[in-house]
């Protein structure tokens, strides 16, 4: 019997080594593809944007990013960066916690609205807030009527920006939150804590990787957004050009280096959003080994921290 078993485990190993040594063609043709189509697609232009922006030497390439009209579109694209992520970022956290937390009538509607920009395009809505905003709007004529200016000036753009961002961070914070559980919750308020002490000390705690991951991919979409901001901004130059719609003009008006240098400073945003996200992946994998390696604790020990 032992023979049998011994020769049984044999054959399974041989026949593994097989079929590993039958597939690896295959995983080689694959890995070619995929490498062969993201170095046409993504890598070759985007060293073209680089070697365009640095064609003409460092000297034109500063000239083309200290131009004041420029700096303007850097600033306001960094302004409703701010303003919109912290916002999307209240959104997400509320929403998440009540959907993957609670049951409660209209559930399902909220998660509808939550996936709605991912079903609309960026210019429907731009037109959204220019129907809604505009001075022949439904608000128009009162919004003029107390000078206040939404459309064509920053206000626009934040409201833009924001309904475009707007599913990154509950997205991401959904099912890290319905994976967690609501143990540690339920253990924490039994102990005497209170809803925001819990909050801030068990429900936080647990999903700050996918918190931060959705704080980075609302905040590079909100820094790249072009469609509804084209559309609600008005094209003012040096009052409501954001860095992409700077890249469209420099580029129409044939000034290729000057749309090219901005063009690779958003570049550059994006590989350092990049950069952090695969650090937070890299960092998120090493916390889970280090928790499956770890010794095993009570289940109310972040509970009872908590307290």
């Amino acid at each position: 019997m032992a023979g049998d078993a011994k020769r049984n485990a044999r054959d399974s190993l041989v026949k593994s080594q097989r079929g590993t040594e039958e597939s690896a063609p295959i995983k080689w043709l694959l890995v070619f593809v995929a490498l062969s189509f993201a170095g046409i697609f993504l890598l070759l232009p985007l060293i073209n944007v680089f070697a365009q922006a640095l064609g003409k030497g460092w000297a034109a390439y500063h000239r083309a990013l200290t131009d004041p009209d420029t700096l303007s579109a850097i600033k306001l694209t960094l302004t409703v960066a701010a303003i919109s992520v912290p916002l999307n970022l209240t959104f997400g956290l509320a929403a998440a916690w009540c959907i993957a937390k609670f049951d409660f009538r209209g559930k399902s509607l909220l998660i509808t609205l939550i996936d709605l920009p991912f079903s609309v395009s960026p210019v429907v809505a731009g037109l959204i807030f220019v129907v809604l905003f505009g001075l022949q709007g439904y608000f128009g004529q009162w919004l003029d009527d107390h000078d206040i200016k939404i459309i064509f000036a920053t206000p626009g753009i934040v409201l833009a920006t924001v309904f475009i961002t707007f599913p990154f961070v509950a997205r991401e914070l959904i099912p890290v939150m319905q994976a967690t559980g609501t143990e540690q919750e339920e253990a924490a308020l039994t102990l005497g804590a209170s809803g925001w002490r819990t909050f801030w000390h068990v429900t936080l705690p647990s999903v700050k990787w996918g918190l931060l991951y959705g704080v980075i991919l609302c905040n590079a979409r909100a820094m790249g957004e072009f469609g509804a901001v084209s559309v609600v901004s008005g094209h003012v130059t040096g009052q409501t050009d954001t860095m992409p719609l700077r890249v469209e003009k420099l580029y129409q008006e044939y000034n290729s280096t000057a749309a090219f240098a901005v063009a690779s400073l958003l570049a550059l945003l994006a590989l350092l959003t990049l950069a952090v996200k695969t650090l937070l992946e890299w960092k998120q994998q090493r916390d889970y080994e280090r928790a499956q390696h770890a010794p095993t604790q009570p289940e109310n020990h972040r509970a009872s921290s908590a307290v």
